[in-house]
């Protein structure tokens, strides 16, 4: 089970593709967002770190994200 409402990520599918959804479509791009959430997040907090904070910014995410 993901953490992210599967409802969300099915209004995403749809705003994007326009077309209707299956539960099992919505589960997979879940997961997969989830994962690289994780991995962005993991990346901001060495980042953070680094900085010598121990609170995430914007700024910290923005450049994981590049990375």
């Amino acid at each position: 089970m993901t953490e992210l409402p599967l409802a969300a990520v099915d209004r995403i599918i749809r705003k994007t593709a326009g077309v209707r959804v299956s539960e099992s479509a919505a589960k997979e791009l879940a997961v997969y967002l989830e994962e690289e959430g994780m991995k962005v997040a993991q990346q901001a907090a060495v980042l953070s770190k680094h900085a010598g904070r121990k609170t995430i910014t914007d700024e910290d995410i923005r450049l994981a994200l590049k990375k």
